[in-house]
């Protein structure tokens, strides 16, 4: 356990962008013992970079003897955050959500010890979807002043759409949710991503009117670029934690290839390399910052998969861009020799080793010069694989600049 105070922590590495009571907060962490809570959305079976810095924030404050609480959505889900968003939610299967929730669990345990209650996950269903409506407005909504929930910029950015009064209902639930954990698992802190400030105002302000209790609320930087644009977007789509979705191959790719003006900032948030060791890397300049892509890559990347996992993704890379485009980590697709001789369709081998998801994208890739077999750029995208492609017993293709893909015979 570091002496330093972990707000003092948080607040040098840059995650910390709103705090409701600054003193009395640094006061507070600088003791053990604090039970603080982040929600997570379980829209999906797989958490992806966006939620790894809170991941880091829970990590930080649990080592400082802090005790996190992971609140599950599983009723709010059932509502939908208007929050940076544009659309409604799709409702969501209790059996979804619960399936959800202990995917997130599995990928938290890689930084949090949820052994013997030193941190929990809780799912706000088991309060929320036994509530009586009227008794829930009267006890709870005399506390809300509509004039001043719509100055919150998460709805905001609703009204020109049209605002719902579903959506309107859900920061007087995550209020609760706050109010709930403080009374029941003496929960002190709340703390998300800077676009849900207004949604743990809300909370802080509750627990005060109700139980005149100390409750405090504090955000930290979302993941984005030094552009100002969320990071954790490819062509594929999200970058996820789950190796399934997003191999660690691709996952190490993707900080490796962050602009320049990101990387120091990443390397405070998503690793814990000291601060000192840090700022080396930001003396770098020019092509020598590619060495600091290279450490974050392989840091971050163990994180999540695991030293081995992590070492044969920077092998790969390394073979694939500095070793002449070949290597034994290579992701492959094996073909039989029967279909190969009879021939397979380009597009088709494409698909299968899911270098495109639709031929229609195919054609486009090909009429662009985007796909090479075995450096050789591919113009007919009715082109057949057959036996005599496979001289050297497989074929490279890449996608691209920076997608290698191997296909060898069964």
């Amino acid at each position: 356990m570091s002496n330093q105070n972990v707000y003092d922590l948080l607040k040098d590495r840059g995650y910390l962008a709103q705090v409701t009571h600054e003193t009395e907060v640094r006061d507070l962490l600088g003791k053990p013992g604090v039970t603080f809570y982040i929600g997570f959305d379980p829209t999906a079976d797989s958490l992806h970079v966006g939620h790894f810095v809170q991941m880091m924030v829970m990590a930080h404050m649990q080592k400082a003897g802090h005790r996190p609480i992971a609140l599950i959505g599983g009723g709010t889900a059932m509502i939908g955050d208007p929050s940076g968003r544009s659309d409604l939610r799709q409702i969501m299967t209790a059996e979804t959500i619960q399936h959800n929730g202990d995917r997130f669990k599995e990928q938290m345990k890689i930084l949090i010890d949820f052994t013997d209650g030193k941190a929990l996950m809780i799912n706000n269903a088991d309060w929320l979807l036994k509530l009586n409506y009227v008794d829930f407005i009267r006890d709870i909504g005399p506390h809300f002043s509509v004039n001043r929930m719509l100055t919150a910029e998460c709805y905001k950015n609703r009204m020109e759409q049209g605002l719902t009064f579903l959506e309107f209902n859900y920061m007087l639930m995550q209020s609760y949710d706050f109010l709930v954990l403080y009374r029941q698992n003496q929960c002190q802190m709340q703390l998300g991503g800077d676009d849900q400030w207004s949604n743990i105002l809300g909370g802080v302000d509750l627990i005060r009117r109700k139980d005149q209790g100390a409750a405090f609320g504090m955000t930290f930087r979302l993941l984005t670029t030094s552009a100002g644009t969320k990071m954790g977007k490819t062509a594929k789509g999200a970058v996820w934690l789950d190796k399934d979705k997003t191999s660690p191959y691709e996952f190490y790719q993707y900080w490796r290839n962050i602009d320049d003006a990101d990387v120091i900032n990443c390397l405070k948030l998503l690793t814990f390399l000291p601060l000192p060791e840090i700022a080396e890397y930001a003396a770098l300049q020019d092509a020598a910052i590619n060495e600091a892509k290279k450490r974050l890559a392989l840091e971050v990347t163990t994180i999540v998969h695991g030293a081995e996992a992590a070492a044969a993704a920077r092998a790969q890379a390394e073979d694939l861009f500095e070793k002449g485009g070949r290597s034994e980590q290579m992701a492959s697709t094996s073909f039989s020799q029967a279909d190969l001789e009879k021939g397979i369709p380009l597009l088709d081998a494409l698909l299968s080793a899911r270098l495109i998801p639709s031929k229609g994208e195919g054609r486009r890739l090909v009429a662009q010069g985007g796909i090479t077999l075995n450096d050789a750029v591919i113009t007919d995208f009715t082109r057949l694989l057959t036996p005599d492609d496979f001289n050297n017993g497989d074929v490279i293709v890449r996608k691209g600049k920076k997608t290698y893909h191997r296909l060898t015979i069964a």
